[in-house]
C-alpha cells in the first residue's frame, strides 16, 4: 500500500508540473488571478477537489 501511495503522489506531482512547464505565462496569470480570490472561495475549491478525488478512488476500488 505504501508503494501505491508513493506512486499516486509521484503521478500527481508529474501532472501538476506539466502546466507550468508547458504554459508558464498562462500559469502565472492563473496564479495571480487565484491570489485575488477570497479564502472561502479557495477553500470551497479545495474541498470540491478533495471530494472528487475521494469519489474517483471509491469508484476505482
Amino acid at each position: 500500500m505504501g508503494d501505491t501511495l508513493l506512486m499516486a503522489l509521484a503521478f500527481a506531482l508529474i501532472i501538476e508540473g506539466f502546466i507550468p512547464a508547458l504554459f508558464p505565462n498562462k500559469w502565472r496569470n492563473y496564479v495571480l488571478k487565484l491570489a485575488e480570490e477570497s479564502a472561502s472561495s479557495i477553500r470551497s475549491i479545495g474541498i470540491t477537489v478533495i471530494f472528487l478525488g475521494c469519489l474517483l478512488l471509491w469508484l476505482a476500488k
